[in-house]
């Protein structure tokens, strides 16, 4: 993308209703709409989406397709796409309005910064789809104990954390962090979903970067854990 396409982006997913930035990571204010500060800790479903329905959140959303693709097929919860990338936000965000998908929302913050932006227990459910394995640097795989005392803090009580990934090193690194935390229990694990029927409808969901690993071979990976608290 050229940088003048990017820099349109930037400029008019200011404007979108359904998208909320953050550039001072130390607190948690938000600009909204035209730039307009916000703040939505513990107030997203009565500020934003004006309902109590459930909250799910997708972590380095991207474009934001498992985003889009679970608020349609539950009309009836709430969903946010998290990402730092601003133009792949604006995909998302746009499809969101033009689809008129008012479960769903997008937050441009870094994953390190989310529980500035939740509140304790704010948060039913958690998807991590096909982040970067940062296969040098352990501390910054989103599964890292760092990363998995965030989404404790966010999640409810018995509240899920999915991951989706066709790297078999963050799979399995995230099977030894989960295993080896207090917090989270392993409910189902598989590191090859498509041999077999699928266990559940929203596997079947597929963001772009899942079509471009099936299309040269790579097996699709799933775990899915519970909090315990």
């Amino acid at each position: 993308m050229s940088k003048r396409n990017k820099l349109h982006r930037f400029a008019e997913v200011l404007s979108f209703a359904n998208v909320y930035e953050n550039f001072t990571p130390q607190t948690g204010e938000l600009l909204g709409k035209d730039g307009e500060p916000t703040t939505l800790k513990g107030e997203w479903g009565s500020k934003h989406f004006q309902n109590s329905n459930p909250i799910t959140l997708e972590l380095a959303c991207g474009k934001g397709h498992y985003t889009l693709g679970l608020a349609r097929m539950y009309p009836e919860r709430n969903f946010i796409g998290v990402d730092i990338k601003g133009a792949r936000i604006w995909r998302g965000a746009k499809t969101a309005i033009e689809d008129e998908l008012n479960n769903v929302a997008f937050l441009r913050t870094r994953i390190e910064q989310i529980a500035h932006f939740f509140e304790v227990d704010e948060v039913d459910e958690i998807w991590i789809t096909f982040p970067d394995p940062f296969l040098s640097k352990e501390n910054r795989r989103m599964t890292a104990p760092r990363f998995l005392a965030s989404y404790k803090e966010i999640l409810r009580p018995n509240g899920i954390l999915n991951i989706k990934t066709d790297s078999p090193e963050f799979y399995e690194f995230s099977l030894e962090t989960l295993t080896a935390s207090e917090d989270f229990n392993i409910e189902y694990q598989d590191d090859d979903i498509y041999a077999k029927p699928l266990p559940m409808s929203e596997l079947d969901i597929k963001t772009e970067y899942e079509g471009k690993h099936l299309a040269i071979g790579r097996t699709i990976k799933y775990i899915r854990a519970r909090l315990l608290k």
